[in-house]
């Protein structure tokens, strides 16, 4: 709990105790009846009193009426001298004096009573009041946090595997440190940079970069803490946002997600969103409007570019749009390093490796690979994390953590066996295919089992052959099913859905169709506008959708058949395999080559 939550419980609770300590007061304060002083009189003659309290101004007591209750009294009082020897002549156990509670006492009483009420109906209801309209005004403001880099400084060097990246914004920061320098020369600080990439590749961790290096406040936000329900908050709040950042100029303004306010306008079916659209408007005027906003740097990040306005990204605007790429071998390797300074690891621990083996892995997913090893080490009683932690994480970040539990029946752990040895065989004899890491029968995620083909290089072009082949590997689970039980099961639907996929884009994207030909068929990734889009159809005729149609049907067929073919020339391999895997559950790269020496193939 927070000071201010605690500081707020102890008020609460103060206030309580004195509602209740001023309850109990009233509650226990006796019902006096008034008396005459010669009713008071005969009732002490009587011996009927047991209790006085005398003051100059009143007295009060206690006495026993004819059925024996005790009932309470008041009695204002006589000029009696002998009182107090008529008390002990009749015998009152209990007589004593008060002060004397008139005058000032009395007020200082009466008033503490009225401020002690002002102040409860002041703290629970008048002060809430206030701090609700306190946060009525400040709807508009900004949420923008601003980071502190005193606490903790992020500069280049906690960034690592985006090296071009890092180069095109160590000018912005020249730019915040030295704008002398450039000034002079007519040149101008850009107004924005753009950040765009896949999710996890560090376009947050290179902002904060920005601000560190730069020594300047950063202000971050997302991009949904602007769009409210209400029109016009949106702007308010952009409006706000670039005033405090004015006032700490030079300032780096960081936006994430910015695609959430940045979208196309008017791009909805229906009509457009208008308190999105007056955000955006606000934010283009804030780049580029009338009043320039010297010393600020507006750094946004985004995953989908495509679906940015162009107004957002005309130069003038955003005029930096850097690309924040998956990391290849070299830079997995780099930011493996960085994550593993926190880490103790074993001697053989090699991190290159580890590099090697996570091809398309972003940065925190590597991050995650880190902290996996060192969770799964810890749970061991290590001292340290060795190279099998590492590869188990790799696995878990991959298809998740093993299922053991599940128990399967001989027939289906067969089945499994041969699906998985199926992929293996058709990877191992077709040339130019990634070598097989690893294949296993154990359960992880929603597999029930896995084949790990790893690259030895990173690729950025596929050829034609290389998605035919991962086609055929992808079936050669389902064709050693038919081969050895004459019968298919459920577990090749996943690799059916990634087969399609890939045909599909082959014809469509690749024109890697000899009958459909060297045409692209994918519709562009924009929104759909209501009155163009809905009337225009697919773009392309109903004839050449049958020809997509079976294009598809064809390579996907003949996938199989090229499994199948690979599969049933080398029946005797597949049997081994299968019942090794069977008999072992996990096989690494090493022990299936060796199955295949032995066989001679």
């Amino acid at each position: 709990m927070d000071k201010k939550n605690m500081k707020q419980t102890a008020m609460w609770g103060f206030g309580l105790l004195m509602m209740l300590m001023l309850f109990n007061s009233v509650k226990t304060v006796p019902v006096e009846t008034e008396i005459p002083y010669s009713a008071f009189k005969a009732r002490l003659r009587a011996g009927a009193v047991t209790e006085v309290r005398v003051r100059p101004d009143l007295i009060s007591g206690q006495y026993r009426d004819e059925k024996g209750r005790v009932q309470s009294f008041r009695t204002l009082p006589l000029p009696d001298p002998k009182l107090v020897e008529e008390f002990e002549e009749h015998k009152v156990s209990n007589f004593q004096g008060e002060r004397d509670r008139s005058g000032l006492y009395s007020f200082a009483l009466n008033i503490g009573g009225i401020l002690l009420f002002f102040f409860l109906w002041w703290f629970f209801v008048i002060r809430q009041v206030q701090v609700g309209g306190k946060q009525a005004l400040s709807f508009g403001r900004s949420k923008a946090r601003i980071v502190d880099e005193k606490k903790k400084k992020t500069t280049f060097e906690d960034v690592a595997g985006c090296d071009e990246s890092k180069e095109e914004l160590h000018e912005v920061v020249d730019f915040l440190k030295n704008p002398d320098k450039y000034q002079k020369l007519g040149g101008k600080m850009p107004h924005g940079v753009l950040l765009f990439g896949p999710p996890g590749t560090g376009k947050t961790l290179l902002a904060r970069a920005v601000a560190g290096e730069a020594g300047v406040p950063f202000f971050s936000a997302s991009a949904s803490e602007f769009v409210e329900m209400f029109v016009g908050v949106g702007a308010s709040r952009v409006r706000d946002l670039f005033e405090q950042a004015k006032k700490a100029a030079p300032a780096v303004i960081f936006i994430d997600e910015l695609d959430a306010v940045g979208r196309h306008r008017f791009a909805g079916i229906g009509g457009g969103h208008d308190e999105r659209e007056q955000t955006l408007n606000q934010l283009l005027i804030e780049l580029d409007g009338f009043e320039q906003n010297q010393g600020i740097i507006l750094i946004a990040a985004t995953n989908r570019p495509d679906v940015i306005d162009p107004a957002l990204l005309r130069p003038g605007r955003f005029d930096r749009q850097i690309n924040v790429p998956v990391p290849d071998k070299k830079g997995r390797e780099a930011i493996l390093k960085v994550h593993a300074k926190a880490v103790k690891m074993a001697p053989d621990a090699d991190l290159a490796v580890v590099a090697r083996r996570t091809p398309g892995f972003a940065g925190a997913d590597l991050a995650n690979v880190i902290n996996e090893a060192a969770l799964l080490a810890a749970r061991k009683s290590k001292e340290a994390v060795e190279l099998p932690d590492l590869e188990e994480a790799i696995e878990r970040v991959m298809a998740g953590p093993q299922k053991r539990s599940n128990v399967m029946s001989e027939k289906e752990k067969k089945v499994v066996a041969y699906h998985e040895s199926g992929h293996t065989l058709v990877a191992k004899f077709l040339p130019g295919t990634d070598p097989v890491h690893k294949v296993s029968i154990v359960s992880r995620g929603h597999a029930l089992g896995y084949t790990l083909q790893l690259p030895i290089d990173d690729k950025y072009l596929t050829s034609r052959g290389d998605i035919l082949n991962r086609m055929a590997i992808l079936l050669g689970g389902r064709a050693a099913e038919e081969l050895a039980f004459c019968e298919i099961t459920t577990g090749a639907s996943d690799d059916l859905s990634k087969a399609t996929a890939y045909a599909t884009r082959m014809v469509t994207e690749f024109g890697m169709s000899e009958k459909v030909g060297p045409l692209s068929l994918k519709k562009p990734d924009q929104e759909i506008f209501l009155g163009r889009d809905l009337n225009q159809g697919g773009g392309f005729s109903e004839r050449t959708m049958q020809m997509v149609d079976e294009e598809v049907k064809r390579l996907v067929t003949d996938g199989q058949t090229k499994a199948r073919e690979i599969l049933a020339a080398h029946r005797q391999i597949l049997d081994d395999l299968a019942q090794k895997l069977f008999d072992r559950e996990v096989l690494n790269g090493e022990e299936i080559d060796a199955i295949l020496l032995a066989a001679g193939a």
